[in-house]
């Protein structure tokens, strides 16, 4: 047993402890004092993403039948239709180059260099003028025109007997006696297929299209500070509205602006005046239809002279305003972005890429 000496210790030992512990509860030891709680950070309002695309307009004298897109499918695939064999309409508008054309100026037949870039031709029929000028009322009118100007070289009086020339391939000749029953194989018909033929090339399942349809995980972070940028400060949708992504689809004679674009240290009689040719009207000097910009991180180089390399740096320049010119719309500021800014905004832009390529058909003989 222990002795009185060990238990009286014993017990001193656990007072100290009751009554050292009882002290600290008493006194409270110093702490820093917390932090404030920091604010919630505040929620981006998501701009509104619209989805549906409006009702494509089908011209009364050229119903679609999928014999008829099927015909002109492979006259738009088709070297034959150019004046020495070497230019198809596809040659313009290629699926490794987005659909738009590789050089910044086309290349026509006769490896003859013409004066503007080949746009994207995504959603192509939802415009009511074509060409960057908007000279051509319609696809069918566009189809000839490329058929007989520099694009396709045969000359716009030498249709006729093009068309001659290639109603001898008899799969083509079959095929127009049933698509084409009362006309057969005219310059007119084969625009018309053509024509039929490109009202399918619809860009309708990017990134961005699953995100307005519901897919809230279909764009990055990124790509959705690029969307709000796109919409809010950057004013991109004053242009480029979406769904289609150009102001001009869909607009009775089309939207043309000038943004600066091949006048910079240029002799004024040297510029390309664009729409003012076609209007003559002063507003419209040297002002250009506004692009689509579905596939346009495919599609480099930019604007209608391909004057621009990189999709970087067209964003950039439209972002600072453009380039000054006595025209230059009024649209067009410095919208104060970073480059953080504009890094987004290059982001959401890859969210409008095609998920669809244009498909290499088998070619009458």
């Amino acid at each position: 047993m222990p002795s009185t000496t060990q238990t009286t210790r014993a017990l001193a030992a656990s007072l100290f402890v009751v009554f050292a512990f009882a002290a600290c509860k008493g006194k409270p030891a110093e702490e820093k004092a917390a932090p404030p709680p920091e604010a919630p950070a505040a929620k981006v309002e998501m701009p509104p993403a619209p989805a549906a695309f409006p009702a494509l307009k089908i011209p009364k004298d050229n119903p679609q039948t999928p014999e008829k897109v099927a015909l002109g499918h492979q006259l738009f695939f088709d070297a034959r239709l150019s004046v020495d064999g070497t230019r198809s309409c596809y040659s313009c508008h290629q699926n490794e180059h987005g659909n738009g054309g590789e050089t910044p100026l086309a290349v026509g037949a006769k490896e003859k260099q013409l004066t503007r870039h080949s746009p994207v031709i995504w959603n192509t029929a939802y415009f009511e003028a074509f060409y960057w000028d908007g000279r051509a009322g319609s696809l069918e009118a566009q189809a000839k025109g490329a058929w007989g100007g520099g694009n396709m070289g045969v000359g716009a009086d030498n249709l006729a007997a093009k068309t001659a020339e290639l109603a001898k391939i008899k799969g083509y000749k079959k095929q127009f006696k049933k698509v084409f029953p009362a006309d057969g194989m005219t310059p007119d018909t084969i625009a018309k297929a053509i024509s039929a033929y490109e009202r399918t090339l619809i860009c309708n399942d990017s990134a961005y299209d699953r995100y307005a349809k519901g897919d809230a995980n279909a764009l990055t972070a990124q790509q959705k500070q690029g969307w709000v940028l796109f919409m809010g400060r950057g004013q991109c949708a004053v242009c480029h509205a979406p769904p289609l992504f150009s102001s001009a689809m869909g607009l009775p004679g089309g939207l043309y602006y000038n943004a600066g674009i091949g006048t910079a240290g240029k002799a004024e009689d040297q510029i390309d005046v664009g729409r003012y040719a076609v209007s003559q009207q002063d507003a419209d000097w040297a002002a250009f239809k506004v692009p689509s910009l579905r596939n346009v991180s495919k599609s480099a180089p930019y604007f209608h002279d391909g004057s621009v390399a990189t999709l970087p740096e067209a964003v950039k320049l439209m972002a600072t305003g453009g380039i000054a010119n006595k025209n230059k719309t009024a649209l067009l500021a410095d919208r104060g972005l970073s480059a953080e800014d504009l890094g987004s905004l290059v982001a959401f832009l890859g969210a409008l890429d095609c998920g669809t390529t244009l498909e290499q058909p088998d070619l009458p003989k």
